[in-house]
Parts: C-alpha cells; sequence; structure tokens
C-alpha cells in the first residue's frame, strides 16, 4: 500500500522507496531486466510502455540479483552474460561466435547467477538454522557431559575415601583389641612368674638357714651333741611351671583382599554411543534442490500468493459491534469463516457472527493486554488462565478441561501455529520471560529465553504469533518491542518503532509474510516485511484508527482491527 506525503508523518521515512526518478512512493515491485525498483503505479506505466511490457516485473523479494560487471579476458570491450553449457565457461557475446565453443549450448549467466545466488542463501539460511544451531546445542551437550563427568568422578573418590576409612576404622579396632588382650596375658603370666619367684625366694632362704645349722654342729665341741642329733630332712624344691607364652598368626590376606574390602573401579566394557543428531528435515525443509531447468520453470508459475500485492488504499468492509466485550475489543481469535472470539481487557470472550450476535460467552482470567486465546487447527478453542497457571481448551462440545500446566511459569499470550498446529505460549515468572513451544498433544518442545550472547529475549510477551517462515513473532510492552526469533529460537531482530517511544500490541501476520502490529503511541498499524524492514503505516488516525489493541488477517485476506475506546471490531481490505 502506498500512502500520500500527508499521510504518512515526517518521523516514518524509513521504507525501500521506488527507484524512478522524482516518485517518493514505497517500493514494492522489481523489473528483473531493468533491475528498477518500482511501486505500483510506476510499475503499470512501466508494463503499459511498448518497450517494456514484456519485462518481467515481480515483487521485491522475489527480484533476480543483478550480474556483477566482469569484462572478457579475451574482448575487453565485452562484459561476460553467457555461460557456455558444454565447457562451463563465462563467455562474452563475441567468444559465442568463436571456434572454441562452435555449436555449444549458451544460458543467460544472469539467469544461473540469479539461480546460484538463491541456492547460496538457502545453504547459508540452513547453516543458520540447522548445522548452527545443532552444532551448538551438541556442544552444549558436551559441556553439560564434561560437568557431569566430573561430579561422577568426585562422587566416587568421596565413596572410595570413605571406603578406607571405615577399613582403617576398623583395622584400629581390631589392633586396639588385640593389643589389650596382649596386655592382659601378659599381666597374668608375669603375677604367675612372681609368684613363683618368691616361692623360690623364699626356699633358698630356708637352705641357707638349714646350711648355717648344720655348720654349727660340725663345729661343736661337744661331740655326744653331734652324735645324738636327728638327721636334718630337706624339704622338697617347690614346683614352678614354665609360662605358656601366646602366639601370633599373621593375616592372611593379599592386594585382590583389600580391593574387596575397599571395592574397585568398574570400567564398563560397552562402545561410547554415537550422539544423536537431530535430522535436518525436523527444521529444514531438504527436498532436492531444483535444477536450472526446474527453478526456470518455476519462475513462470504464480499462485495466488506470488500475485498478490498490497492494495493501493486501504478499504473498510464492514464493522459491527460486539455486545459482551467493556467498550474494548483486546484480541480476537478467528473460527468458523463467519465467527470470531473477541475478549476485553477484564476478561470477558466472546463467540460472536459478523453481525455481531453473540453466540457464547466465557468469564476468564485472562483479560488485560494480551492475546490471551487461539483456536487450533481442529477449531478449538485454547486460553490461559494466570490465576491457575495452566492452559484451557474447549472442545466443540462446549467442555473446558485444563490441557496443560505450566507449574511455576504465569502463561499470557498464546497461538496455535496454522503451519503444524503447535503452540506458542509466551509466559513469565519473577523477573523472567520466555516463550514455549509445545505440540498438538501438551508435549513441550522448545523454550525459547535467551539469544546468543545469554541476554533475556522478553520481558512481557503480550501478543505472539507466527510468521509463513515459521518465524516467531512477540509484542513485548515492556521491552516496547517486536522480538522476531527463527524456528530454531536464534533472535532475528528486534523493531522498535519510528519514535522515539513505541507500544505494541496485537500482531498478525498476512499471506505475504509480512507483519502487522499495533502502536499505542502514534495510533497507527505499522506494516513490516518479514526481515523487520519498515514499509509503511497501514492504518492511521486519519482512518479513524484510535488506540488500536488487536489485529487479525482471514482467509479471505481481510483486516480485523480492534481498539481500546470502542467496542466496534472493524473490518478493512489491503491485499489484492
Amino acid at each position: 500500500m502506498a500512502l500520500s506525503k500527508m499521510d504518512i508523518p515526517r518521523w516514518a521515512q524509513h521504507f525501500l522507496e521506488c527507484g524512478i526518478e522524482g516518485c517518493e512512493r514505497n517500493c514494492e515491485f522489481y523489473c528483473n531486466l531493468c533491475h528498477q525498483r518500482l511501486c505500483k503505479q510506476c510499475r503499470d506505466e512501466h508494463l503499459k510502455s511498448p518497450e517494456y511490457k514484456n519485462h518481467e516485473v515481480v515483487l521485491y523479494q522475489q527480484r533476480k540479483r543483478q550480474l556483477p560487471v566482469k569484462k572478457c579476458k579475451i574482448h575487453p570491450t565485452k562484459d561476460v552474460d553467457m555461460l557456455c553449457e558444454e565447457c562451463q565457461v563465462p563467455v562474452c557475446s563475441r567468444c559465442v561466435t568463436m571456434g572454441d565453443h562452435e555449436r555449444h549450448k549458451f544460458v543467460d549467466l544472469e539467469t544461473v547467477y540469479a539461480e546460484k545466488f538463491t541456492l547460496c542463501q538457502q545453504e547459508i539460511s540452513k547453516i543458520h538454522e540447522y548445522f548452527l544451531p545443532t552444532s551448538q546445542d551438541l556442544q552444549k551437550e558436551i559441556k553439560k557431559d564434561s560437568s557431569k563427568i566430573k561430579q561422577i568422578m568426585d562422587s566416587i573418590r568421596k565413596s572410595m575415601k570413605t571406603e578406607g576409612e571405615s577399613l582403617k576404622s576398623l583395622v584400629d579396632t581390631v589392633i586396639s583389641e588385640n593389643m589389650k588382650q596382649l596386655d592382659q596375658i601378659e599381666h597374668s603370666l608375669l603375677e604367675d612368674l612372681n609368684v613363683q619367684d618368691k616361692t623360690m625366694d623364699d626356699y633358698i632362704t630356708y637352705l641357707n638357714n638349714l646350711v648355717k645349722e648344720l655348720h654349727r654342729c660340725l663345729s661343736s665341741t661337744e661331740t655326744l651333741k653331734l652324735m645324738s642329733e636327728k638327721k636334718p630332712k630337706i624339704r622338697s624344691i617347690p614346683e614352678t611351671t614354665n609360662p605358656v607364652t601366646p602366639g601370633f598368626t599373621a593375616g592372611q590376606y593379599n592386594k585382590s583382599d583389600v580391593t574387596k574390602l575397599l571395592g574397585k573401579i568398574n570400567v564398563p566394557n560397552t562402545k561410547a554411543e554415537k550422539r544423536e543428531i537431530r535430522p535436518i528435515e525436523s527444521v529444514y525443509n531438504t527436498a532436492k534442490k531444483p535444477t536450472h531447468k526446474q527453478m526456470k520453470e518455476d519462475r513462470k508459475k504464480s499462485d495466488k500468493k506470488q500475485t498478490m500485492s498490497l492494495s493501493a488504499s486501504v478499504t473498510k468492509v464492514r464493522e459491527f459491534k460486539v455486545p459482551g466485550v467493556d467498550d474494548e475489543v483486546y484480541h480476537v481469535s478467528l473460527d468458523q469463516p463467519d465467527r470470531q472470539w473477541i475478549s476485553d481487557y477484564w476478561g470477558n470472550l466472546v463467540q460472536t457472527d459478523l453481525q455481531g450476535n453473540v453466540i457464547k460467552k466465557i468469564k476468564t482470567s485472562g483479560g488485560l493486554a494480551i492475546g490471551y486465546h487461539t483456536i487450533t487447527q481442529d477449531r478449538n478453542l485454547i486460553f490461559t488462565d494466570r490465576n491457575k497457571r495452566v492452559i484451557n481448551r474447549i472442545t466443540h462440545d462446549n467442555k473446558i478441561t485444563e490441557f496443560i500446566k505450566t507449574r511455576d511459569w504465569t502463561p499470557l499470550s498464546i497461538h496455535s501455529s496454522h503451519i503444524n498446529g503447535d503452540l506458542l505460549v509466551g509466559m513469565t515468572t519473577y523477573r523472567e520471560a520466555k516463550v514455549t513451544r509445545y505440540n498438538k498433544t501438551g508435549k513441550e518442545l522448545q523454550n525459547i529465553q535467551c539469544d546468543n550472547k545469554e541476554q533475556g529475549l522478553y520481558r512481557l510477551p503480550c501478543y505472539i504469533t507466527e510468521n509463513i517462515n515459521r518465524d516467531v513473532c512477540t509484542s513485548d510492552l515492556n521491552k516496547m518491542a517486536v522480538v522476531v526469533v527463527n524456528k530454531s529460537g536464534q533472535h532475528r531482530f528486534s523493531y522498535t518503532g519510528q519514535e522515539s517511544e513505541f507500544h505494541p500490541y496485537g500482531i498478525c501476520t498476512d499471506v505475504l509474510g509480512h507483519i502487522l502490529v499495533c502502536d499505542d503511541v502514534s495510533n497507527t498499524v505499522h506494516l513490516l516485511d518479514q526481515d523487520g524492514q519498515f514499509l509503511s503505516l497501514l492504518l492511521t488516525q486519519q482512518q479513524g484508527v484510535k488506540y488500536p489493541r488487536s489485529v487479525c488477517v482471514d482467509d479471505e485476506n481481510n483486516l480485523y482491527v480492534g481498539q481500546n475506546n470502542t467496542n466496534t471490531l472493524t473490518v478493512y481490505k489491503y491485499l489484492q
């Protein structure tokens, strides 16, 4: 869509301009033959000219890359612009007539260059979307395993030390008891020997005294007295016993016995398993690369997405009031072609038809300025419950069931992927925020929280959506930015508006990959391309928009816009 200079504030000039001299409108198209940027009006004028009517004009995102100028080495005045298919050598138009290339087939070098350029971009995309993140994930696993190995080894060391100390304690106890027993035996033996020694001492004294007495008798002059003395009877020598000493039997043990007591290191004899590498098909389409012929044929084909473009102006299709919401439309989830779910700040969730007639109404704890409900591929309504920290599901029979428990995290925004049915949920906890991906059954698949510098990506993810390239686009009110990551969770860009202050609310994408986001500060709806480049202000105050809160696009490419100051839902046509 192109707006006049009166419609675009002076601060909103950061868009790609038409390349026609004097034209300042927004560039939407590209002539592959002229390599010229064109707005819609200039494209029409370009193709009206008999000179250019057969030129190939495409959307700017689908442009053919211009061949860099290179002079022929054989003919320096000629540019290299052809490729000899037989020799696979770039040549100029004069080389075509030379004998070396006679009867050879030639193709336009610019076409080949554009195809090679595209293939190279695809390889770069695969590296960024699969090979780099997968390798980084494996590296994280390796580092985790290194830390785990250290913990395991420290645990084994501690166990070994404990076993050694336990055995040492037992050894000390046994030695102490043996020593005590030996001391007791020694004391008993010595005490017995002391008694025997005293007995022998007394006996020796007795013998010495007896000898003295007999000597006196021998020296006596009284012979008759000696003759009359009886022969003395000597007492027998007292009996004594030899001590019975204990022995010591040395322990019969070897290194194996000690190992049995202390334990040993068990080294596994199994081979280390290879780390699982997720298949590239899980994140990237690895279909066979197209040939030059196939790519040429593909360029001739056109579908609805390729031919569709922004309208010259936004046209109001219809509008209707929504009973049951409190003068505000904060979020819209499109249900059947003629029905939609609409919520306000206070948690009133209402289903209406295209005339605004209420079909169902639910009181929830959602509300606030968040996109807390979505419609799944199965046409079930999913909505978050901040108070209970759960995600509820309403089936066609109107039963409300708890689908997912988010534990310590408070679920805010939610979006059901139109591509594969995954659920993207924006959550917060104390000073932290993240986006979590679940599959259709509620199994947690992915957590997106930090960029490659380990800095938090989110603060308050109020609204969330998914683009056609599977980028996850989030409106973060506290960061005052639209935060976009790819399907692997790598940060691609953050859009912070065109003024010094930007308050993003409702966000959605369209069939062309545009990102549409509400800005409460300027009372506008911004239009970005899928790489975050500002294209234009799609809706402004001049078109009656004030405090926009919610945006969504239906299958017919109608744009639904809800606002803060009214319960009226307005529908516009902006694609043709």
